[in-house]
């Protein structure tokens, strides 16, 4: 089993920055791809950056210049940083791995979900 555990959400005001993080923990071989999504209240979930095992990031465009993805796969450890925050950007952040297990099936993992509200 692989458990993703994330931190770093909170309340900032307009303008702030913010780092999530999100380790997974378990079982685990390897992991092909680690991503954040976002939901904001009456939204559907929706992509907001993701990171490939070779290091090739990409982020929805409108986060472009503002989020940057990155990793530390020795730790099984993906991050979001956040600057020039807006409101719009409010929401549940909740990371996603695809992994390889240890028991080399492939599987899809969600983290618990961290609240960021940008508000002043």
């Amino acid at each position: 089993q692989v458990q993703l555990v994330e931190s770093g959400g909170g309340l900032v005001q307009p303008g702030g920055s913010l780092r999530l993080s999100c380790a997974a923990s378990g079982s685990i071989f390897s992991v092909n791809i680690m991503a954040w999504y976002r939901q904001a209240p009456g939204k559907q979930r929706e992509l907001v950056a993701a990171i490939t095992i070779d290091g090739r990031a990409n982020t929805v465009e409108s986060v472009k210049g503002r989020f940057t993805v990155s990793r530390d796969i020795a730790k099984n450890t993906v991050y979001l940083e956040m600057n020039s925050l807006k409101p719009e950007d409010t929401a549940v952040y909740y990371c996603n791995m695809n992994v390889v297990t240890g028991t080399y099936s492939l599987q899809d993992y969600w983290g618990q979900g961290t609240q960021v509200t940008v508000s002043s």
